[in-house]
């Protein structure tokens, strides 16, 4: 067995840096060393058990690293090619087949139990399973990964993948939201509620399609003078201001779109109602068991709106992380600007500063 270093939590919101020991790769795996990960809402709410998660397990779902090992039927990647991770899917399934795996018949499965394809585990501490995160468990220094989850990118160094690690989740889901499901037209305006990482990747996919009026929504000015560097056209603090009047006052009379990554469930009804008649609102946060009541008027006779949950973006990550890498390469998407980065021992700290607000992207360099 390989032996590596990795946040283990034990118990709710507990995290301790210890030696694991990981099996050697199956046929379709990788062996990857990690080199950054991002942290993620999802890590949050995982690690608190919002989402139940088996325990125990390694966290993190947004790593970037180089391969080191590759089992017997893996001709996609080889020794030193540097990938970012993303999640994983079964690839047998109709969703998977049709290219939609995004919505893998084995998703929670995959994400939440800790298990790989076959239903087993991978990382091991005197004798106990220990689960992997998304398949991933990157919040160590090394990691076993499925090669679909594993995607090769051609940057010039280590310094470059790591302001990369949140493609695999984060900024997928966010960018996607706006480039994969919503696809809105040349002019058009949106908003977006909570800017975040998922949030800002989603201004920035907007500027990207041509939104002529992008509204940035959020309660932390820092993010709010982010969200402008990020390409949004105007800012609304809803602290101070109702941004439901306020986007339909913009807009004279409603976005065209609007996009809920604030992880307050409340929310949902304001991404709803800023929207103008046959509008869409895409919901992305992971909001744990809150629930809200939304009225039908709101769906039926005003807007008569479309309200839709999404996961992972609608992204297939073989094809849409490359695209999302070029537009970082043309300056289009600057997610760098996002990133703080953070040593694996302040890995605590790390998840602190993200619930604040301080940071918005907190990356760890493991």
């Amino acid at each position: 067995m390989r032996k590596s270093i990795a946040a283990v939590t034990h118990q709710p919101g507990q995290l301790s840096i210890e030696e694991v020991e990981l099996s050697p790769p199956k046929a379709s795996e990788v062996v990857v060393k990690i080199v950054a990960c991002g942290v993620c809402h999802t890590d949050a709410a995982a690690l608190h058990q919002f989402i139940p998660v088996a325990l125990p397990v390694v966290l993190g779902h947004e790593g970037v690293g180089i391969v080191e090992d590759t089992g017997s039927e893996v001709t996609t990647l080889q020794r030193g090619d540097r990938v970012i991770l993303s999640f994983p899917s079964c690839g047998h399934c109709d969703y998977c087949r049709e290219g939609h795996p995004y919505a893998c018949d084995s998703l929670n499965k995959l994400f939440f139990d800790g298990v790989y394809k076959d239903g087993t585990k991978r990382i091991f501490q005197q004798g106990t399973e220990i689960s992997s995160f998304f398949g991933q468990g990157s919040f160590a220094n090394h990691v076993i990964v499925d090669a679909r989850s594993a995607v090769k990118v051609a940057v010039e160094s280590d310094d470059d993948l790591a302001q990369l690690c949140s493609l695999g989740c984060g900024v997928q889901t966010g960018a996607g939201a706006v480039l994969l499901r919503l696809k809105p037209k040349k002019g058009s305006s949106i908003a977006v509620f909570g800017c975040g990482g998922v949030g800002m990747s989603a201004i920035m996919a907007a500027a990207i399609a041509g939104c002529s009026t992008i509204i940035g929504v959020d309660i932390v000015p820092s993010r709010l003078a982010l969200a402008i560097e990020c390409g949004a056209t105007h800012v609304i603090n809803s602290k101070a201001t109702d941004p439901v009047a306020e986007i339909k006052r913009i807009t004279q009379g409603g976005a065209h779109n609007s996009v809920e990554a604030s992880g307050i469930a409340g929310v949902t009804l304001q991404a709803l109602g800023c929207l103008r008649r046959e509008g869409a609102a895409v919901l992305l946060s992971v909001t744990g068991p809150e629930t809200v009541s939304i009225p039908l008027e709101a769906l039926i006779l005003n807007p008569s709106a479309t309200l839709t949950g999404l996961s992972e973006g609608a992204s297939n990550p073989q094809t849409f992380i490359p695209e999302l890498v070029q537009y970082y390469q043309e300056g289009r998407l600057p997610v760098d600007k996002l990133n703080t980065f953070y040593g694996f021992k302040d890995i605590e700290k790390a998840f602190q500063d993200s619930h604040e607000g301080t940071t918005v992207k907190p990356v760890l360099r493991i």
